[in-house]
C-alpha cells in the first residue's frame, strides 16, 4: 500500500503542528521548514481543517493551530480524511468491480485484512505519540522562530 504525497504533507503539516503546541503557526513557515510549495500546502491546510484537525485564523496576526490536543488527533484518521482511495484492487468496491474471478478469489479477503490491519495500526497511534517517539525533531521545531506574514 502506498500514500499519495498529499498525505504525507498533511501528516507532515499535524507533526509540526504538535511540536508547536498551540503556537499559530503560517503556511509560508510550514513551506520554508519542508521546502514544499505554498500552493501544495494551501490546499493540505484547507482540507485538515474542513476535517477537524487543525483550526485556522485569518489575518495579519493569522496562522493554524492543531484544533484538539495532539494525543487526540489519531493517524488512520487522517489517513482516511487525506487519501481518496484505500481500496487495493479494483474488486474491493463493489460499484467498479468487473472482475471475473472476485466470487472464487481468495486474494480478495488477503488484503482486505492487510489493509485492516495496516488501518488498525495507524488507529492505535496519536500525534502526541509519534511526537514523544521523535523528541529531537520536535525540538528542532521549537527552535525554529514563528514569523508571522504581515
Amino acid at each position: 500500500m502506498r500514500l499519495t504525497l498529499y498525505t504525507d504533507y498533511s501528516l507532515r503539516v499535524l507533526l509540526y503542528l504538535a511540536g508547536k503546541e498551540g503556537e499559530l503557526v503560517t503556511i509560508s513557515d510550514l513551506a520554508d521548514f519542508y521546502k514544499i510549495s505554498r500552493n501544495h500546502l494551501v490546499k493540505v491546510v484547507h482540507n485538515l481543517g474542513l476535517n477537524g484537525h487543525i483550526l485556522t485564523t485569518r489575518g495579519r496576526n493569522g496562522g493554524i493551530r492543531l484544533a484538539r490536543p495532539a494525543k487526540e488527533i489519531f493517524i488512520g484518521d487522517v489517513v482516511r480524511s487525506t487519501e481518496p482511495d484505500l481500496d487495493l484492487l479494483e474488486c474491493f468496491n463493489s460499484a467498479t468491480d468487473q472482475c471475473v474471478i472476485t466470487r472464487s478469489c481468495s486474494l480478495k479477503s488477503v488484503l482486505f485484512k492487510a489493509r485492516a490491519d495496516f488501518m488498525g495500526v495507524l488507529d492505535q497511534y496519536s500525534l502526541a505519540d509519534l511526537s514523544k517517539a521523535s523528541r529531537k525533531t520536535i525540538a528542532a521545531f521549537k527552535s525554529i522562530p514563528i514569523v508571522t506574514e504581515r
